[in-house]
């Protein structure tokens, strides 16, 4: 029963990013400053799902899609590159901020 519980919770996520950008920007800086990079792997894939998923954010990323896949897999190893275009398709970007 794990399975369906962690499921639910990763739809509820989804939704919850898909209704609040702002919460989608948050949520991935989160990761940035104390995840991994699996984590944020993970966290990129709840995003691009609830930004209308990874076909859709590969066309206007200009990415292929099986690559976008394999990028965001849990083996995945993402360029700046690919990272960049999609950020931006979603309507993001990356930054860099001083520590406080």
């Amino acid at each position: 029963m794990p399975h369906a519980t962690s499921r639910a919770h990763d739809e509820a996520a989804i939704e919850g990013l898909r209704a609040d950008p702002e919460y989608a920007v948050a949520y991935l800086n989160a990761i940035l400053e104390d995840g991994d990079q699996q984590e944020l792997l993970m966290a990129l894939r709840r995003v691009a799902k609830a930004f209308g998923g990874i076909p859709k954010l590969a066309g206007k990323a200009e990415l292929n899609v099986t690559a976008l896949y394999k990028t965001l897999s849990p083996q995945g190893n993402p360029e700046l590159k690919g990272l960049t275009a999609l950020l931006k398709a979603m309507g993001m970007r990356l930054a860099v901020a001083p520590l406080s």
